[in-house]
């Protein structure tokens, strides 16, 4: 029975691994999907899924606009999609992540989305928000902060190295803007000994 997945966690803890490392796996045993990345996400180029290690692959591009059920409806006219897989999906719209779960319900495809839950300042993005409300699993990837606990908060720093609290929720950056931490020190501002600009 085909479900809609919600895999979460902090920056840096290998979403971008898993979704690719799913993906071989679908594709090693003979399975068509389809890759889904936000336009906004052009850290590595507009169109890629990319980890930090090195790792990437490409991705149809979507935007607030776009229509998934349409989407999937003409690539599924061309081959049969055995998933769907959904890379930054905090920056899908509430209309979007009810799409994704209209797929499931109707098509019987699932869909397997990865991303943050919460922004720099602790709210939930909307797409994660409705991801929580709609999905039929959610797991937490689990990364650590750097006193070793597991690292549940993104933290924004500036150029000089200090937390930023206030700000627009979107601004796309990676290790050089974020710090995953955990609660406690983010919420003291320590961004760990090893922490340099």
């Amino acid at each position: 029975m085909a479900q809609l997945y919600y895999r979460y966690s902090t920056m840096n803890a290998g979403k971008s691994i898993e979704l690719i490392k799913v993906a071989y796996n679908y594709e090693e045993r003979g399975k068509h999907i389809m890759t889904l990345s936000p336009s906004v996400d052009d850290r590595y180029g507009v169109g890629k899924i990319t980890s930090r290690i090195g790792i990437s692959r490409d991705a149809i591009v979507i935007n607030g606009d776009t229509d998934l059920v349409a989407l999937y409806k003409e690539h599924e006219a061309q081959q049969h999609i055995d998933c769907i897989l959904m890379d930054e999906c905090q920056f899908l719209k509430k209309h979007q992540v009810i799409q994704l779960a209209k797929i499931v319900d109707e098509y019987g495809c699932p869909v397997m989305c990865y991303g943050l839950k919460n922004d720099f300042q602790n709210e939930l993005f909307e797409g994660s928000h409705y991801l929580l409300v709609y999905a039929d699993k959610i797991e937490e990837i689990k990364t650590i902060c750097h006193c070793g606990r597991k690292a549940t908060m993104v933290a924004r720093v500036d150029e000089a190295g200090n937390i930023i609290r206030e700000g627009a929720q979107l601004v796309i950056g990676g290790n050089d803007m974020y710090v995953s931490l955990c609660r406690k020190h983010y919420m003291a501002g320590d961004l760990g000994p090893d922490f340099a600009k």
